[in-house]
C-alpha cells in the first residue's frame, strides 16, 4: 500500500487548515487504496480567529500540533519526525494556516518565508525525487523549496501570482476542478478553495491531484 505523508497547519480555514480540503485529501487518499499520515509543527499558531466572526480573539493562543489533532482525530505527529524514507508521497492542503503558520506568505508578502521545519520536511520529499501535491495557497512556498522554475498554480489570482512568481515559481492559470503537473519535480497543484464555491469544485481538483501523485509514485 502506497504511503502518503500530509502537513496540516491547525484547525480552520482562517487560522489552520481548510477543513474542507484536508477531508477530501483523507477520502481521495483511501479511495484510491493508499494511506495517510498526518504532521504538523509543534509552534503557537500566528494568531486565533473566531470562525463565526472572523476576528481575530484577543489574548487567545493555540498549537498547530495541537488544533491539527481535531481534524487528525487525534492521529498526528510532529513534523520534525518526519522522514521522506518512510512515505511515497506528500501533501500539503492550504488553508490560512498554511499561509501564516507554515509560512509566512500572508503576513510578509514578497518578503515571506517557510517555516524552517516545514521547509526541512518538504525539501527532503523534493531532494528524494518523490511525488507531492501542494493546494490552494500552499503553492506559495514552492519557489523556496524547488529550484527556480517550478511550475504550479494558486488559480487566478493576479496580484498573489505575481508576488509568488517574483520568488521563482512559473504560474499557470488553473480551475477550481482542475490540476497542474511539473512532470521534471513530480509536482501537482491545484487552486481548490482558492477559487472552489462548492464542496464538489474542491474535490474535483483535490481528486485529480491524489490520482496524479500516486500515479507517479
Amino acid at each position: 500500500m502506497k504511503k502518503i505523508a500530509v502537513i496540516l497547519s491547525g484547525c480552520g480555514v482562517y487560522d489552520g487548515s481548510e477543513i474542507h480540503e484536508v477531508v477530501l485529501t483523507f477520502l481521495a487518499i483511501e479511495q484510491n487504496g493508499a494511506s495517510y499520515r498526518c504532521f504538523a509543527p509543534n509552534i503557537s499558531q500566528h494568531h486565533v480567529i473566531n470562525h463565526l466572526t472572523g476576528e481575530v480573539s484577543e489574548g487567545e493562543s493555540r498549537n498547530v500540533i495541537v488544533e491539527s489533532a481535531r481534524i487528525a482525530r487525534g492521529d498526528v505527529e510532529d513534523i520534525a519526525e518526519l522522514r521522506p524514507e518512510n512515505f511515497d508521497a506528500l501533501i500539503v492542503p492550504g488553508g490560512f494556516g498554511a499561509a501564516k503558520n507554515l509560512c509566512s506568505f500572508a503576513l510578509d508578502s514578497e518578503n515571506y518565508r517557510v517555516n524552517e521545519q516545514v521547509l526541512s520536511a518538504c525539501q527532503a520529499f523534493a531532494n528524494a525525487g518523490k511525488p507531492a501535491g501542494y493546494m490552494c495557497i500552499a503553492p506559495a512556498m514552492l519557489p523556496l523549496i524547488y529550484p527556480q522554475g517550478v511550475q504550479g498554480t494558486i488559480g487566478k489570482d493576479k496580484g498573489t501570482a505575481a508576488l509568488i512568481e517574483a520568488k521563482g515559481l512559473i504560474h499557470n492559470d488553473c480551475n477550481a476542478d482542475d490540476i497542474v503537473i511539473d512532470t521534471d519535480n513530480k509536482l501537482v497543484t491545484t487552486p481548490a478553495y482558492m477559487l472552489a464555491t462548492s464542496m464538489v469544485e474542491a474535490a474535483g481538483g483535490i481528486n485529480k491531484l491524489v490520482k496524479s501523485i500516486l500515479l507517479m509514485v
